[in-house]
């Protein structure tokens, strides 16, 4: 648990981990008080959202059903991950993609 400071931002963070929408609303939720906790949980929402999208575009041209379950199943993860160390009031990034997503989404502030 981190300091009074993840609290405030923790419905955001949480709510960024909703669909694309959520990342959206959680993105204008936070533009008042620009809290760091949720801009890092909205960085990493956004760069699942993303991948799910442009990943499956590329899991799309297989007609494989073992192929389209790995993605779900990772995409799954990704999201589940993002959400229970946002609950927890935690900053860890999610596995593989994570630190990229804090990279490349970093005029989130």
């Amino acid at each position: 648990m981190q300091s009074d400071y993840a609290k405030q931002g923790k419905t955001a963070a949480i709510i960024a981990y909703i669909t694309i929408v959520g990342t959206i609303i959680a993105y204008f939720m936070n533009q008042d008080n620009k809290n760091k906790f949720a801009n890092f949980h909205i960085r990493q929402a956004l760069g699942i959202n993303i991948s799910f999208y442009v990943l499956g575009v590329f899991v799309s041209i297989f007609d494989s059903w073992a192929i389209s379950s790995a993605f779900y199943i990772f995409i799954f993860v990704l999201f589940g991950y993002g959400l229970i160390t946002a609950s927890r009031e935690e900053q860890k990034t999610v596995p593989i993609l994570g630190p990229y997503f804090q990279e490349w989404f970093n005029f989130i502030k």
